[in-house]
């Protein structure tokens, strides 16, 4: 019979605000305001209520009578709970600091930069939310959970050479082969732990279904499957929201997790924290993660965040915001994965949860998002020693944009910077160079909006495109050599 580790992830967003608007008037100490909902307080305090304060109480009645459980806290809930709900984290500071509870490390700003081609980004925010950990509840984590579970061989090495004793990700069946993953496995020499995904997406997407064939989920039922497994370890990660926020009260969520651990000790189940079971449990085989995975929709990867080109853009656009973030604070909020995640186009029971998490529909959420980058980048540029060349590598907003277009109308292109404007001169259509070239579109672009005077002279009138595009990398990287 496998013990079990039971985990929450607890994380809320600083959300953009859906009315944005630049304001020149608005001074630094002002930003935060312009740039965020009013609505994250009153989510936090709806959400403090509905789950964070009942939920914790349980935990707490059932720490002391013996269950083991930990949590992963990202640092924007906590500067949330700072502010709006102290007694709320008076509690979590309770199960923090108890016996039976372990605290997981994170990036501090729940963000996609372990997805970064440069992990330095990646691996100081993991600094800065273990320093949180301590300052906050006084620990230091000795396991890993990357946002939104993503991993890969890359990150397993970077969270490896930071001294963390292992890491959790999904138990993606690809990666597994014939595999359980109820036993501890290694990648880069990192032991990773492993969540059992039909069981925990039982509890967190299944126990309100009416019309699922198992409903209503019971805690005798529950415990009954995980003392059914075999293997070491069954891992349970849930989103700690689950319980009466995602769940109403109404649906008995809450009895569920009262009585839970009683059922679990009945069974003879014994719960236990992700550093006992390390030293418990030596791993039994390796697993080879070359392409990200996640705990995120049916996929199982990156296309959450990174599924369609509204959020390759806005991805590849706050990677180079790095070059402009004299302010390193509003930078880091904007990296936060929520953001990219309400940009998704997806379709079906995935879309419907995507559409159940955000405030925003997903083209007003790039919109905004690209907006406010915009806006950030175009106020740090005065900081910067060579402002000229960093006003015509700055990320533009969606009006300033050169969406390129045909005789026939919008061709679905549209570039939010020169090095996007360079990389789509590699797949727009012909037609398309053609017709924006003998209209001088390109030229007055990079004139009036790049500000490059030099450079619309050079490529006006030009109409084959590896010199349109020759031309434009090495202005790029000329200009990009200037910042760097």
């Amino acid at each position: 019979m496998p013990e079990v580790c039971i985990g929450f992830e607890v994380h809320q967003p600083f959300r953009l605000n859906r009315h944005f608007s630049p304001d020149p008037k608005k001074k630094e100490k002002d930003l935060e305001a312009l740039y965020f909902d009013e609505l994250n307080r009153e989510v936090l305090e709806r959400v403090a209520e509905k789950c964070y304060l009942p939920a914790t109480r349980i935990i707490l009645d059932k720490l002391d009578e013996g269950f083991c459980c930990t949590f992963s806290f990202s640092g924007t809930l906590i500067e949330q709970l700072e502010r709006w709900k102290p007694d709320v984290l008076s509690l979590f500071d309770q199960v923090a600091r108890h016996k039976n509870s372990e605290i997981l490390g994170q990036t501090y700003y729940h963000s996609i930069a372990g997805c970064f081609g440069d992990k330095s980004e990646f691996i100081e925010q993991a600094g800065m939310h273990a320093d949180l950990m301590y300052d906050q509840f006084k620990t230091r984590p000795n396991v890993f959970e990357n946002t939104e579970f993503t991993f890969n061989n890359q990150i397993a090495s970077c969270v490896k050479k930071m001294g963390y004793a292992g890491i959790f990700t999904e138990g993606v069946d690809r990666i597994l082969d014939w595999r359980s993953p109820h036993h501890i496995y290694s990648c880069n020499d990192l032991p990773v732990l492993l969540r059992d995904v039909q069981l925990s997406d039982d509890i967190a997407f299944r126990f309100g279904n009416q019309g699922w064939d198992k409903y209503p989920l019971t805690a005798d039922t529950y415990a009954g499957w995980i003392s059914g497994t075999t293997g070491d370890v069954v891992n349970i990660f849930l989103d700690y929201e689950t319980f009466g926020e995602h769940f109403w009260k109404e649906t008995g969520i809450f009895n569920f997790l009262s009585y839970l651990p009683e059922e679990l000790e009945k069974r003879g189940v014994r719960t236990i924290l992700p550093t006992e079971v390390l030293e418990r449990y030596p791993p039994v085989g390796t697993i080879d993660v070359v392409d990200t995975i996640s705990w995120a929709d049916v996929e199982k990867d990156v296309s959450a965040w990174m599924g369609n080109e509204r959020q390759h853009t806005a991805y590849s656009a706050i990677q180079k915001a790095a070059a402009f973030a004299k302010d390193k604070t509003i930078w880091r909020y904007l990296q936060t994965s929520d953001h990219f995640y309400y940009m998704a186009s997806k379709y079906g029971t995935c879309g419907e949860v995507h559409n159940y998490f955000s405030h925003h529909e997903a083209e007003d959420a790039f919109k905004t998002y690209m907006s406010v980058l915009a806006d950030f980048e175009k106020r740090e540029v005065r900081f910067m020693k060579n402002k000229r060349s960093a006003k015509t590598l700055r990320t533009l907003t969606p009006e300033e944009a050169f969406h390129f277009a045909s005789p026939s109308g919008y061709v679905g292109y549209a570039a939010y910077s020169l090095d996007q404007f360079c990389s789509l001169l590699k797949v727009v259509p012909s037609d398309s160079i053609a017709y924006h070239q003998e209209r001088g579109d390109i030229a007055h672009w990079i004139e009036h909006v790049l500000s490059d005077q030099k450079l619309s002279g050079e490529i006006n009138g030009i109409t084959d495109r590896q010199e349109l595009f020759t031309i434009l990398d090495e202005r790029r990287k000329l200009l990009w050599s200037h910042l760097t």
